[in-house]
């Protein structure tokens, strides 16, 4: 699987996670932002096998999700 197919396999799955945080009353979130909650941690352990990101994405919880937002948002940052 080369890195383009690849990226467009995680972008496919963090947009199907966004549009289930969608269907239980989250509707402003996206696929970007799953990425970034996600991939936050890959910074500082380097990025892990294709099996591990893709379960990461799904297990995702909105709990979890909901917590980097507003750590992201007290940290300045603007999605």
């Amino acid at each position: 699987m080369g890195d383009e197919d690849l990226n467009n396999a995680i972008e496919q799955l963090c947009n199907s996670k966004a549009e289930e945080f969608h269907l239980i009353g989250y509707e402003h979130v996206t696929g970007k932002e799953i990425w970034e909650c996600v991939s936050e941690k890959y910074n500082k352990t380097g990025q892990p096998e294709l099996h591990q990101i893709v379960n990461d994405i799904l297990s995702l919880k909105v709990t979890k999700f909901m917590n980097f937002m507003t750590l992201s948002a007290f940290r300045g940052n603007h999605f």
